[in-house]
């Protein structure tokens, strides 16, 4: 906690955003992120602007009340002083915190769900017998969608050799095996022998036990055991948060250019919009989304799937 938005209406988005971004770069750190976006960081919090059709839109964020309203004040200010030739507003929504944020809908999430092709029999009785066996933590299970568009991606991919980290019980590692050709392999990294144990008999079932190799143990003494060398087309981490820079740096040099690399819950909830949330994880994964972001091997993109995925192919 707290963010707050302002949606200005102006012709001049674009302007005033490059206004915005090079007058204060004189007193904070700012950056173009994009045609009419950026950041600016100050000592108290930060703002993004982001130009749209006839608005501009503003995104504050800081650690407590006091330090938004000066970023508010400051952004403000600033803006109304360089708009000589319109008159704007600047009216910020009420302050709310990151966990807040209801990044998909539950209207846009039901409709997804009904417009997209659904679970056979079998992930559908893998995901119900998740649900019995590990109660609450079965919400650590990718979605119906979500498994979905891994298979996807495998295939349209043409992926052979796939990484999972962070195999639960087992339904997104048998949505990428079955994606792959009857000569895949998928190396399948956990820590629990007891929810693993759930997804083999699902494995052996689908055809596909054959095409995945569970190593159960730390995940990162498993990558960093493999050669280093480009021998895999596709990955995907859904594993401890605090572990994904490292899995990150262990991945993707193993990766064949063209892979791809597939992250999972990304925007932990929508805490890592907040600055306010300062856990191992949280950290984790703001450090890790900057450097995919920057990572000049790669080809990056965000989507706001479920909690977030990225994916990140190595050029």
């Amino acid at each position: 906690m707290p963010l707050s938005a302002a949606h200005v209406a102006t012709s001049r988005p674009e302007r005033y955003a490059k206004q915005l971004i090079s007058h204060m770069g004189h007193k904070a750190d700012a950056e173009h992120t994009g045609v009419g976006s950026g950041t600016i960081t100050f000592r108290s919090g930060t703002c993004s602007l982001l130009s749209a059709q006839g608005e501009l839109v503003l995104i504050a964020a800081a650690a407590d009340l006091d330090s938004l309203t000066g970023v508010q004040d400051v952004i403000t200010r600033h803006l109304l002083r360089f708009a000589t030739q319109e008159e704007i507003r600047v009216d910020w929504c009420e302050a709310d915190s990151g966990d807040a944020i209801q990044i998909v809908p539950p209207a846009v999430e039901d409709y997804l769900r009904a417009h997209c092709t659904p679970a056979d029999d079998l992930l559908t009785e893998l995901a119900e017998t998740t649900r019995e066996a590990t109660g609450r933590a079965a919400g650590m299970q990718v979605s119906a969608a979500e498994g979905a568009l891994l298979e996807m991606l495998v295939r349209l991919s043409g992926a052979r050799r796939a990484i999972e980290v962070g195999v639960f019980t087992g339904y997104s590692a048998l949505c990428i095996a079955r994606a792959l050709p009857s000569d895949g392999y998928l190396l399948a990294c956990d820590v629990s022998s007891e929810w693993t144990a759930i997804a083999r008999p699902y494995w052996r079932r689908a055809g596909v036990d054959d095409r995945i190799d569970l190593r159960i143990g730390p995940a990162l003494d498993t990558l960093r055991a493999l050669p280093e060398t480009p021998d895999f087309d596709f990955a995907f981490v859904d594993a401890d948060k605090a572990g994904y820079p490292a899995y990150y740096e262990e991945i993707v040099p193993r990766l064949v250019p063209g892979g791809l690399l597939v992250l999972d819950n990304v925007f932990l909830g929508g805490r890592v919009l907040d600055p306010a949330f300062q856990g191992d994880d949280h950290r984790a994964m703001r450090r890790v989304n900057d450097a995919l972001a920057h990572d000049e091997r790669l080809d990056v993109v965000m989507l706001p799937v479920r909690d977030g995925v990225t994916l990140a192919r190595k050029r």
